[in-house]
């Protein structure tokens, strides 16, 4: 069984901001992409254990929705570290999902991590 968290304002933040990979799909029960995107979500929920998979359903978290910028549904977004890394609206197929998943998982983030810095400090 799949382990996917379900999010709010409240939890949304407290799960981005942490250590590791998260990938949160913003979603609808009224979407049709995301109905089909959903049984792909969670296959690699149950395959990647590593990472932490959540959902958020724009019509119940409308304020979350607005101030992640999510103007269409699926909207998927990637977390390392407290880091967004990837943003993308639509659903994608499986091996596109995976490739996304491993890209993500790649990501030198020692190297992220002083690119953050440097663009603080130059304002």
């Amino acid at each position: 069984m799949s382990k996917i968290t379900d999010l709010d304002l409240e939890s949304f933040r407290s799960a981005v901001t942490g250590e590791g990979t998260v990938i949160v799909d913003f979603w609808a029960s009224w979407c049709g992409p995301c109905r089909q995107f959903a049984p792909v979500f969670e296959a690699a929920a149950d395959s990647h254990e590593d990472v932490t998979f959540a959902k958020v359903d724009i019509d119940d978290n409308p304020e979350l929705a607005s101030l992640a910028n999510v103007s269409s549904v699926p909207t998927l977004m990637a977390f390392r570290d407290g880091i967004l890394l990837h943003q993308s609206a639509g659903a994608l197929p499986k091996a596109q999902f995976e490739q996304l998943l491993e890209a993500v998982q790649a990501v030198d983030m020692d190297e992220v991590k002083a690119q953050v810095a440097a663009n603080e400090a130059a304002g």
